[in-house]
């Protein structure tokens, strides 16, 4: 895997992240929403997408949100989580893979572990997202600028040069704004939908 090289020292390096909102009392697909957003932190652009709750096609969807993009400026993927929508495993290695570009996946609650949970919940395909989850392999524990502590997984990039770009992209608290503004998207266009589904109603 040959993955675009970048310095978290430059200004102006660009970050693509993407965060999600789902209900599942509004149907069976998530919404995702991507940020581009630069080094400065300055919004430079937005792309949206879904995936299914409870399936198994964030990863395809993910990868097709940066090719719909069309833009070769962008330096890394940021990413809320790996285990979205109740469930839905992004293959983080693929994702990095498919894109050419080095990645950073954050969470931000300490855990032991999914696997049994995963085994109990999807009888029918556990082997495959647990394959997945545990290519995906275990969390660095950062502590940020700000006091806060986040748990990476990382693909492509530095552990030293992750903690900079996490820095340079955090601003207060523990969520980086990449991360922060796709999850304020998401939920608003959730909402968005949520009440266009209640005054269609009879």
């Amino acid at each position: 895997m040959t993955l675009r090289s970048f310095s978290p020292f430059k200004p102006g390096f660009r970050v693509l992240g993407i965060a999600e909102s789902f209900r599942p009392a509004l149907g069976d697909k998530s919404i995702l929403a991507g940020v581009v957003m630069r080094a400065d932190l300055l919004l430079d652009g937005f792309v949206i997408g879904r995936c299914t709750v409870g399936g198994m096609d964030a990863t395809e969807e993910m990868v097709d949100m940066y090719r719909r993009l069309e833009r070769t400026d962008i330096n890394l993927l940021m990413l809320g989580g790996c285990i979205i929508s109740l469930f839905n495993v992004v293959d983080l290695g693929r994702v990095a893979s498919e894109t050419c570009l080095p990645l950073i996946c954050v969470t931000y609650n300490p855990s032991e572990g999914l696997s049994e949970t995963i085994r109990s919940r999807f009888p029918g395909d556990w082997e495959e997202r647990l394959k997945i989850y545990e290519a995906n392999g275990p969390r660095e524990e950062f502590t940020l600028k700000t006091g806060y502590t986040v748990h990476v997984r990382r693909v492509g990039i530095s552990k030293r040069m992750a903690e900079v770009v996490l820095n340079k992209m955090t601003i207060s608290g523990r969520v980086p704004e990449p991360l922060r503004v796709a999850r304020l998207l998401a939920r608003s266009l959730l909402k968005s939908e949520a009440k266009k589904q209640l005054q269609a109603r009879p």
